[in-house]
C-alpha cells in the first residue's frame, strides 16, 4: 500500500483549502468563537483542525471512505487483518474488546496485574472473571505478566471461558510471552486479547519486544499517545484471524464509544502511521542506543538501580521495553513517589510513573539530546538532594501472597449490592463494594466481590500515610471503606 497517503489528513487539508463553513458541531465554529485567551495558550490551529468526520471531512454517505483507507493503511502498516481507530482511549478499547469476547455471565479469564479500567469492565460488562495471578518478584516488590503454564491451569479448570486478556508490557515495561499464552488459547479454541497499551511502538523495530500480532494474538489494543506520536486519547484495535468477529467488535465499539469522534485523534493516527513506516526504524534505533547511555550512565549513580535485561534472565519475565526507564530508588532512603515530587519541585521534571520503590521515565522517538541531558542532570541532583528530603512513614509491603484475595461474589453484582461504609479497623472479612487503586500505576488492589484482610489495608493505609493517592475509593482517606451491606 501507498504510506505516503494519509487519508485523514489530506481531507482536513482540503476541508481548510476549501474554507468550508459549518452550521453544526464545533460550536466554536473551527475557531471563530475561541475565546483569545484560551487560544494564546492552546493555539488556534486546535480549533481549526476540530472538525466532525461527517459533514465534514467526509460527506454524512462517507462516499471517500477517509477513515476506511487510513484504517486499511494502519493494518498494512503492522501485520493486522484489520484496524479500527478509536478515540476514548484504551480504558475504553478494552472494554470494547473484553465485550466482543464474553458477555454478562460468561468467564473470561484476566490477568489480576490488569489496570482499573478492565476491573471496570468486567463491572460494565458483567462478565465473570477468572483471575490468572501474575509472577510476583519479592525482591522488587514488583508484578510480572503471568506465564503459558498460568494460563493453560486456568483454561483446564474453566473450559467454558471465553477467552484470556494479557496486560503487556506492564507499566514498568515487562512483558508476556505473548506466542506461548497464544499457543495455549488456540489449543482451547478461545481468542487472546492483548492490552498493549504501552505497546504502540513494537511493531516497528526487531529491537523491541514482540507485538501482539506478529506473536499470533487474536485482539490487540494499543494506545499510541503513551509511546507513539499520536495526542491523547488516540487508540487502536487490531484485529486477525476469525475467532473474533469484525462485525462484533464494530457493534460493540459502537454501543460504548462516542458519536462524536475527534478529527484530531483521527488525524495524528494516520500522521503517527505514516512517520512510522517511512523512518521509524532510524527513529526507534536512535531511541534504543539513547535508552543504552542512559541506562548506563543511571547505573553509575550511588543509590539508583535502573532495571534491564537482568529481570529476563532471572526470568521473571519473557523480554524487557528497554525505552522504559525504571529506576529502584529505595537505597536513597526514600520512596519513589517522594523521588517524583522532588523531580517536579526542582528540577520541572516529570517522571511517568512512581510507586514505594521506584520511579520511570518513558524514552520514545522524540527524545533528543536535551531531554537526555534534563534527565541525566535532574537524576545527579536527586541523587545530591535525596538527604534533604524529609522522610515519611514506610510503607509496610506485604508478602505477595497477601495480595492474592479471595473473589466471594462477581464483580458486578457487589458493585451495585446495597452497602454500607465501615471503620477500616472493622473491615477484615468483609466484601468490598468499591475498587481500591493506588495511583499511579492505577491496578487495584481490592476489586469489587474480594474478601479485605487487615494485612492489605495495613499496606494501603501506610500507603495512604505516606503519601500514595487512591482516587477512586468513595473515602481517599481509607478511615472507612464501602463494603457491601450484610442482611
Amino acid at each position: 500500500m501507498d504510506h505516503s497517503r494519509v487519508p485523514v489528513l489530506e481531507a482536513l487539508e482540503e476541508f481548510r483549502r476549501r474554507g468550508d463553513v459549518v452550521f453544526g458541531p464545533p460550536g466554536h465554529k473551527q475557531g471563530r468563537g475561541v475565546d483569545p485567551r484560551v487560544a494564546d495558550i492552546v493555539g488556534l490551529d486546535v480549533f481549526r483542525s476540530d472538525v466532525l468526520s461527517l459533514n465534514g471531512l467526509d460527506d454524512r454517505r462517507q462516499s471517500q471512505n477517509v477513515l476506511g483507507q487510513a484504517q486499511e493503511l494502519m493494518a498494512d502498516a503492522v501485520g493486522a487483518e484489520r484496524a479500527f481507530f478509536s478515540t476514548c482511549g484504551s480504558s475504553l478499547s478494552v472494554k470494547t474488546a473484553m465485550l466482543a469476547v464474553a458477555g454478562p455471565g460468561e468467564k473470561l479469564l484476566l490477568s489480576r496485574n490488569a489496570h482499573k479500567s478492565v476491573i471496570a469492565a468486567v463491572v460494565v460488562n458483567g462478565v465473570e472473571p477468572i483471575w490468572v495471578h501474575p509472577k510476583f518478584d519479592a525482591g522488587r516488590h514488583l508484578v510480572h505478566p503471568p506465564e503459558p503454564d498460568d494460563v493453560r491451569r486456568s483454561l483446564q479448570e474453566h473450559p467454558d471461558a471465553k477467552g484470556m486478556l494479557l496486560i503487556t508490557p506492564t507499566d514498568w515495561g515487562t512483558c508476556a510471552d505473548v506466542a506461548g499464552v497464544a499457543r495455549v488459547c488456540h489449543e482451547y479454541d478461545v481468542p487472546l486479547i492483548v492490552d498493549e497499551a504501552w505497546g504502540a511502538h513494537l511493531p516497528f523495530h526487531p529491537g523491541l519486544p514482540a507485538w501482539g500480532m506478529d506473536a499470533e494474538a487474536d485482539l490487540v489494543v494499543t494506545s499510541v499517545h503513551k509511546m507513539g506520536g499520536a495526542i491523547e486519547q488516540s487508540s487502536v484495535f487490531h484485529l486477525q484471524y476469525d475467532r473474533v468477529s469484525p462485525e462484533v467488535l464494530k457493534q460493540r465499539e459502537d454501543l460504548l464509544g462516542t458519536t462524536s469522534a475527534s478529527s484530531l485523534v483521527y488525524a495524528t493516527l494516520d500522521g503517527w502511521r505514516r512517520q512510522m513506516v517511512e523512518h521509524g526504524h532510524d527513529l526507534l534505533d536512535a531511541a534504543l542506543h539513547r535508552a543504552e547511555r542512559i541506562r548506563s550512565a543511571v547505573g553509575d549513580l550511588p543509590g539508583l538501580r535502573p532495571m534491564g535485561g537482568e529481570v529476563v534472565e532471572e526470568g521473571f519475565a519473557a523480554a524487557f521495553d528497554p525505552l522504559k526507564m525504571v529506576i529502584d530508588v529505595r537505597e536513597l532512603g526514600i520512596s519513589g513517589m517522594q523521588a517524583a515530587e522532588w523531580l517536579r519541585a526542582n528540577r520541572q521534571v516529570d517522571v511517568g510513573g512512581s510507586d514505594t520503590c521506584r520511579i520511570s521515565a518513558s524514552l520514545t522517538h522524540a527524545d533528543d539530546d536535551e531531554t537526555e541531558k534534563v534527565l541525566l542532570d535532574a537524576l545527579r541532583a536527586l541523587v545530591e538532594g535525596a538527604d534533604s528530603i524529609e522522610k515519611q512513614p514506610p510503607v509496610r509491603l506485604p508478602e505477595p501472597s497477601s495480595l492474592e484475595l479471595e473473589q466471594a461474589m462477581l464483580p458486578r453484582e457487589a458493585f451495585f449490592a446495597p452497602v454500607e461504609h465501615v471503620p477500616v479497623e472493622r473491615s477484615a472479612g468483609r466484601i468490598a463494594a468499591e475498587m481500591i487503586s493506588p495511583y499511579p500505576p492505577g491496578v487495584p488492589v481490592v476489586a469489587p466481590g474480594e474478601v479485605i484482610t487487615d494485612e492489605v489495608m495495613d499496606y494501603l493505609r501506610s500507603g495512604v500515610e505516606h503519601g500514595v493517592l487512591i482516587p477512586d475509593a468513595a473515602d481517599p482517606s481509607l478511615k472507612t471503606l464501602r463494603v457491601v451491606a450484610r442482611d
